[in-house]
């Protein structure tokens, strides 16, 4: 029987980095969490622990800071790329590199130039591999938090033996959307690219009329594609974050669609991609 070692790679997992620009007495803060994975000649380490081809993950970890340091933070892309390239460039024996990175906003309270509040709980998300045969970068959004009270329906489902969901006409449609989104190629303007792809997606989930959430999900992912020409793919996972109305006839009351019980689990969880049909491969962007 033969052995022999498969797909690896190894790095420094969130080093929590914050960045503090100061333009006089306005500054600007960015807030990550960045994790590196990387691969390349490391099967003597693995077989024999030789570590001569072995980039600490200790000396991950500084870079990551000498580098905020050095060159600042303009996005959340553009430093992972920085990453990514550094490790790649700099060390023979790294073949390929992948940064992932949380962003956490802060807005700034208006009273000075120096004090801020933390941005509700979405995360600003990217990833970028880089290898010999170039760069991917994955942008993305995590636990944004939406909810439409009305303009959704669910009927016309399988019903069988099991089934005890009472069809709806008019129920609430709730969601924490993650949200990740492919870049044909490793340049742009990643803020201004994030921003706008936030905004559509929101636009279009309050403004699809739902008979379930795989159409909204399927409308934001093409709507993307349709105003963003710098993105080929688009990828969601949406739980589906049940509304149940109260049943108060108990206590002598009505209940017109006003009270909801929020269930927190179990959950359906709908997923899925949406791409453009000239959309090169690039699974390992994913990985």
């Amino acid at each position: 029987m033969g052995i022999a070692l498969g797909p690896n790679r190894y790095g420094k997992a969130e080093t929590r980095v914050v960045r503090v620009t100061r333009d006089g007495d306005v500054h600007r803060v960015k807030d990550l969490n960045v994790s590196v994975a990387l691969s390349g000649d490391m099967t003597e380490v693995h077989l024999r622990g030789d570590n001569a081809a072995v980039l600490p993950t200790d000396t991950q970890k500084n870079t990551v800071f000498a580098l905020a340091r050095k060159h600042g933070i303009a996005s959340a892309e553009e430093f992972a790329l920085l990453l990514a390239r550094h490790f790649t460039g700099s060390q023979p024996t790294i073949r390929t590199a992948r940064v992932s990175v949380e962003e956490y906003a802060w807005d700034r309270i208006p009273v000075t130039g120096h004090s801020f509040v933390r941005r509700g709980q979405e995360v600003r998300t990217a990833r970028v591999v880089h290898s010999e045969e170039g760069a991917h970068v994955v942008s993305g959004v995590r636990d944004l938090t939406v909810l439409n009270s009305t303009g959704s329906e669910f009927r016309g489902y399988i019903r069988d033996e099991y089934t005890t969901l009472p069809e709806a006409a008019d129920r609430i449609l709730a969601t924490d959307v993650h949200a990740e989104w492919r870049h044909l190629t490793p340049e742009g303007d990643w803020d201004a690219s994030y921003a706008e792809v936030r905004r559509i997606l929101l636009e279009t989930f309050a403004g699809t009329y739902s008979r379930s959430l795989q159409q909204t999900l399927y409308a934001m992912g093409r709507r993307v594609l349709e105003e963003r020409p710098e993105i080929c793919e688009v990828r969601l996972a949406m739980p589906n974050k049940h509304h149940f109305v109260v049943d108060l006839e108990p206590f002598g009351m009505d209940n017109p669609n006003e009270v909801f019980f929020a269930a927190d689990r179990p959950y359906g969880l709908i997923e899925g991609t949406v791409l453009r049909d000239d959309a090169p491969a690039a699974e390992e962007a994913w990985q």
